[in-house]
């Protein structure tokens, strides 16, 4: 059997949604017996002490997971590899566009705002280097569809954009959408369960992992915590961490699930995937509930 996994990115405390999203990672990979992961996500924002603080957080829910945490930071020589396979096979392009020229330029029919329309992939060497005298260029993959459809345990079958989407910015740093593609093939993790924000990126993702020689993990993508006003639950919405809640965030994440349990093992007996809420979790801060 494989893995799953929780990524976390060390910007800050985990919030309840993260710690909910983190419990379902759990019980999702124990409940159909694969080990667990910890892969922290460090090659952007990091802020001294939050990943001590999160790890922390999340075994004081019980949650454990096999072998030493992973930090993308230490891992360039994978994701080199990876480009350097994907450009010997013609796959990669150089791309100095900037965001807003991308926004604003004309995009393909049916393609989401947003989408990359193809400005740099068929420059000429001369362009190329024209280019360059004004701005790095990122590198983009060639990509050789249009759509690529995965399965997911809780949306079924979706078919997602696929465009030439950015594996290295400009910057030099390696994308999100690179790293976590070679770094779930290389640990083994055929089981992602994320936030279901990532839902559309999951076809690219799948697409890359194949052109990689990977077989695309099961994903289950979950509902999100929303605050009060309906928006992605944040920091900004007050007391939603563990460590301002206290022993009440496990107890509110829980129920939030439907599950009863004072540790994440206890959680288990009673779970399965098919029993996840297909709906967000709204949550409404203590001080905000209305008297009953």
């Amino acid at each position: 059997m494989g893995a799953g996994r929780f990524a976390p990115s060390p910007s800050g405390d985990l919030h309840l949604g993260n710690l909910r999203t983190a419990l379902l990672a759990w019980l999702c990979a124990r409940s159909t017996g694969r080990s667990f992961l910890m892969r922290v996500e460090d090659l952007d924002r990091v802020r001294p002490g939050a990943e001590e603080r999160q790890l922390a957080d999340l075994r004081s829910m019980g949650i454990d997971w096999d072998g030493p945490v992973v930090h993308q930071s230490e891992r360039a020589w994978l994701y080199d590899a990876a480009l350097a396979s994907l450009g010997g096979r013609g796959l990669l392009f150089e791309c100095f566009c900037t965001r807003r020229e991308i926004l604003e330029a004309p995009s393909a029919p049916h393609a989401p705002p947003g989408a990359y329309p193809g400005t740099c992939r068929d420059l000429t060497e001369a362009e190329r280097d024209e280019r360059r005298a004004v701005r790095p260029a990122a590198v983009r993959l060639r990509a050789g569809t249009a759509s690529f459809t995965i399965h997911d345990e809780l949306h079924g079958s979706y078919e997602g954009v696929v465009d030439d989407f950015v594996l290295r910015r400009g910057d030099g740093a390696i994308a999100y959408n690179l790293a976590v593609v070679v770094d779930d093939a290389q640990q083994g993790v055929d089981q992602v369960v994320r936030g279901d924000d990532l839902l559309s990126s999951a076809p690219r993702q799948a697409y890359l992992a194949t052109l990689l020689g990977a077989t695309p993990p099961t994903y289950v993508h979950v509902p999100l915590a929303l605050n009060s006003a309906g928006q992605r639950l944040a920091k900004r919405d007050g007391a939603v961490t563990l460590r301002e809640l206290g022993p009440s965030a496990f107890a509110l994440v829980t129920a939030s699930l439907g599950l009863t349990g004072t540790t994440a093992g206890e959680l288990l007996d009673g779970f399965s995937i098919e029993r996840i809420p297909r709906e967000p979790w709204v949550f409404v801060p203590p001080e905000e509930a209305p008297v009953v």
